[in-house]
């Protein structure tokens, strides 16, 4: 069994027992987190998509709140004499899911 789920702007396929890094939510390690925004759900081969699951949900545990790692940016002008670095670390939630449910 596996949903299709909608998350920061992501879709991702997950079964239970998967381990997911999605876009920060604002949750505590160790809190339970749930997906509403459950796009279809394949259980025993058909797939269901819809409004067949308009009351599907995905629950999950947050294992951990972290960064990734540091993406430089550079922008530079050519013949100006124009430069700028900056760096970027996107914050993320490590979440295990539990439970999918119809």
């Amino acid at each position: 069994m596996y949903a299709i789920i909608e998350t920061g702007g992501k879709q991702l396929k997950v079964s239970e027992g998967d381990i997911v890094k999605v876009e920060k939510l604002e949750a505590d390690q160790g809190a339970s987190v749930t997906f509403d925004r459950v796009l279809a759900v394949s259980n025993d081969g058909k797939l269901s998509v819809a409004s067949d699951v308009s009351g599907a949900k995905v629950t999950g545990t947050v294992l951990e709140q972290g960064k990734e790692k540091k993406v430089i940016v550079f922008r530079y002008k050519p013949k100006s004499g124009y430069r700028k670095k900056n760096g970027h670390r996107q914050p993320f939630t490590r979440v295990k899911i539990d439970k999918i449910s119809l």
